[in-house]
């Protein structure tokens, strides 16, 4: 196997169409040029939105029902998972909402609100799944509850605030928008949901960043384009996806699979691997296939890691991210295996009928997926993305 690319920032030149860098990074790391989102016109870009379009579309609730409904497994036993977790259940209890959240430095509300976004996206789901107006109830509260009072994200962390809980708030949003009971969300309350995102999350998302922090603003960035029906900041976000710097698909994984990440830890590499699935399976709604960039490296990624986290040896080349280089794999959490690995699984080896051995292997420890941790991904893979 080949040894993954270098720490040059130089545009490869295999995998995605040659394309206009949206971002220009003047210093490592965060510290980038808040730049506009509006992009060059391309024979690739989305013009208009498939609804609802954010991880999941009609057929994929309408799989999911059917499925369980006929107790049919691994469905069946992803529903139980996922039914009985706390953030599914029309009883939670909001935690918030409240004007400000910081991550990372006070630690204000944090807490609060990314359980919220998680109970908004899970009752979002269970009010597709099941019928339960109740359900539908709770996740619109939510939504309208912060999206009228949150007005800042501060901290160091910021940035990784609100892509990840902005990400799960918007894939919750976009569910409801088009599977609301009647009228039960009101234009003026979408309205105002979109105006939230667009002043408080895309203004710290759209300077995306290194590593993971860049890979998971490119799923949130993502999502609010398609919630929003703005083209531009989805299309910013794809751009972003073939081409950035410090958190492009091909400068993040490197060929043999190994990850900018993969000699830190193995929870941060996970990270990095699931935001990235995130948002190729958004793409794939919006009939755009990123999982296929760069010689199917997103699948490098996840085979490599599903092998050395399942106690098998792995190639290992001194390389990082564009802000550290790390001389050896990492064993720090070594086996904690996150719920990323159906939806990769489901892509590759369902639709497309290339073999992902270890990534099965993966799943094989871990089915029925849980809930991913705090709220970095959707979880529940076993029930949400098996075809």
């Amino acid at each position: 196997m080949s040894e993954p690319q270098s720490l040059s920032t130089s545009r490869s030149t295999s995998g995605a169409p040659s394309r206009r860098r949206f971002l220009q990074i003047t210093a490592v790391g965060t510290t980038a040029v808040a730049a506009s989102v509006t992009l060059t016109p391309r024979a690739d870009a989305i013009t208009s939105f498939i609804h609802p379009g954010v991880l999941h579309k009609v057929s994929d609730i309408q799989r999911m029902r059917t499925r369980v409904a006929a107790g049919t497994e691994p469905w069946l036993s992803g529903w139980n998972v996922f039914s009985a977790n706390t953030y599914s259940q029309s009883a939670y209890a909001m935690q918030g909402p409240f004007a400000s959240v910081d991550r990372g430095s006070t630690e204000l509300h944090n807490w609060e609100f990314w359980n919220d976004c998680n109970a908004a996206y899970q009752n979002a789901l269970m009010w597709n799944l099941t019928g339960t107006t109740a359900h539908a109830t709770k996740a619109l509260q939510i939504i309208k509850a912060w999206s009228s009072t949150l007005t800042s994200i501060t901290g160091k962390d910021a940035q990784l605030a609100a892509s990840i809980y902005g990400f799960k708030f918007a894939a919750a949003a976009e569910l409801m928008r088009y599977t609301a009971p009647s009228g039960s969300w009101s234009a003026a309350d979408i309205t105002r949901t979109e105006t939230m995102i667009k002043n408080v999350f895309v203004p710290l998302v759209r300077t995306f960043g290194d590593a993971g922090w860049g890979t998971n603003c490119i799923k949130a960035m993502m999502a609010f384009g398609v919630f929003c029906n703005d083209t531009s900041l989805y299309n910013a976000a794809v751009d972003a996806f073939h081409t950035h710097s410090c958190c492009r698909i091909d400068r993040v994984i490197g060929d043999t699979g190994q990850c900018v990440d993969s000699g830190r830890d193995q929870a941060h590499t996970q990270l990095i691997l699931g935001s990235m699935a995130e948002a190729c399976e958004t793409a794939w709604i919006q009939t755009q296939d990123l999982y296929s960039a760069a010689a199917n490296r997103l699948l490098a990624g996840f085979e490599y890691t599903a092998k050395y986290n399942t106690g098998n040896d792995v190639p290992y080349a001194t390389w990082g991210s564009c802000q550290a280089t790390f001389p050896a794999l990492s064993t720090v959490e070594r086996g904690n295996l996150r719920p990323v690995y159906e939806m990769v699984h489901n892509h590759y080896v369902k639709r497309r009928g290339v073999a992902a051995p270890w990534t099965y292997a993966a799943i094989q420890r871990i089915r029925p997926e849980g809930a991913g941790f705090q709220c970095d991904h959707p979880g529940f893979g076993t029930l949400l993305f098996t075809l």
